[in-house]
């Protein structure tokens, strides 16, 4: 099937235009002091026509997972009882005006601000090109309840039409090392 711009996107985040949806799907979440806890995440992709998409992200996992350990191969099945937020985030992805001149043909710098409801905002740069995201963060700041989060990586990649992605993270006094991942298919088209 044809990919078709979605109707008044703007044409400066023409590279983000496979984003655009909503998104739904399961993954896993595990780092260190966090048992493996399954989850189903909505991802939301829009814009109104301005040089951005705005993004949505809430994640939940059932009542008492993370304390209990629990896993599950993540088939989706019993959606119901993932009845507790884990974890929301909004923000706007933008494709960097300024382009630096080593970047490949068909890469794009972006530029996506992250606000998480449990106190914290992120600046992440890198780039988008051939429906593969990379992003690091360059700023951290925090509230003094928020959790200790000094660094953070995301991959985001369009494999077959399901979006694929991955975090690691730099907490609670560790190393950056893998926190979660997550495969969210389209439930809807874009517009």
């Amino acid at each position: 099937m044809p990919f078709t711009f979605p109707e008044g996107l703007a044409p400066e985040v023409y590279p983000l235009a496979w984003l655009v949806g909503r998104w739904t799907g399961g993954g896993v979440i595990k780092y260190e002091g966090i048992a493996e806890t399954p989850f189903r995440q909505e991802l939301l992709f829009d814009h109104d026509g301005g040089p951005y998409l705005r993004f949505t992200s809430t994640l939940r996992v059932r009542s008492g997972a993370a304390a209990d350990g629990e896993t599950t191969d993540g088939d989706g099945e019993g959606d119901d009882a993932f009845d507790t937020v884990w974890s929301t985030e909004t923000g706007y992805w933008r494709v960097s005006t300024e382009r630096p001149d080593d970047l490949p043909e068909g890469k794009h710098p972006l530029e996506v601000l992250v606000t998480d409801a449990s106190g914290r905002l992120s600046l992440f740069l890198g780039i988008v090109g051939d429906g593969r995201v990379d992003l690091a963060t360059d700023f951290v700041a925090r509230t003094s309840t928020a959790a200790e989060v000094t660094a953070a990586k995301r991959l985001y990649g369009n494999v077959e039409g399901r979006l694929l992605w991955l975090e690691e993270l730099a907490a609670f006094g560790h190393p950056m090392g893998s926190y979660a991942s997550g495969e969210l298919d389209r439930t809807d088209t874009p517009s």
